[in-house]
């Protein structure tokens, strides 16, 4: 089996942050496209394979297309790191 190397790109990310559990704002926006928010601090977030769920305090990661999709904390943690 032949092995890869990701290639290195710098990725735009912005995070997902309900401060308040009990005022959630009914709409956030996030990288420029706004989404509505349900009562248990989630947002659906349109990928290129389909529909998923972006929980508070998960990234919400702008690919190299422009699409979005969210990340975990803890995975976006092991694979990207701050550039200036």
């Amino acid at each position: 089996m032949a092995k890869f190397r990701k290639r290195p790109v710098v990725i735009e990310a912005e995070q997902f942050v309900v401060w308040d559990m009990k005022k959630i704002p009914p709409f956030i926006t996030i990288q420029g496209v706004t989404f509505p928010v349900t009562k248990e601090a989630t947002i659906m977030i349109p990928t290129l394979g389909g529909q998923h769920i972006a929980s508070n305090l998960d990234w919400i990661i702008k690919g190299v297309n422009g699409e979005l999709y969210p990340c975990k904390p803890d995975i976006f943690e092991k694979t990207y790191e701050k550039v200036d």
